[in-house]
């Protein structure tokens, strides 16, 4: 999330992007991450960055722009898993996103995170039964 955070701040092309995410292979959050996972979502993330918008402004109440930009990097990470890496469970991918946002965002955005995610979950993954409750408490 940080890496995507400090890309759109920077404004660096999608190519020098991906030795963004090389410089947080070294703190100490990185430690326990699985290398490969981290780099997927990085480099897929930023390159795929208008696919995610158009995904994001599908369910946004707001243009995409105007989404803050720590919540716009949790929300691409998390439509990003739902759309491409069906290996990881919805609920697994919300409620990461839900504490991303918790840490990082605004202080109601996790609201917002879990409401967007819950609903692109529904109908993007099979296993999330319309109606059924897929959001994180």
């Amino acid at each position: 999330m940080q890496a995507m955070y400090q890309w759109q701040l920077t404004g660096q092309d999608a190519g020098a992007a991906a030795e963004l995410g090389l410089q947080y292979a070294t703190s100490e959050d990185y430690a326990g991450a699985d290398a490969e996972y981290f780099t997927d979502l990085v480099q897929n993330c930023i390159a795929r960055n208008a696919e995610l918008d158009a995904v994001l402004g599908s369910y946004a109440d707001r243009p995409v722009a105007q989404i803050d930009p720590v919540e716009r990097a949790i929300l691409w990470l998390g439509l990003y898993e739902l759309v491409a890496r069906p290996d990881v469970p919805h609920r697994v991918v919300i409620n990461e996103a839900v504490e991303l946002s918790k840490k990082f965002g605004a202080t109601d955005g996790h609201k917002y995170i879990n409401a967007l995610l819950d609903k692109a979950a529904r109908e993007r993954r099979a296993e999330v039964a319309p109606g059924a409750a897929g959001s994180v408490p």
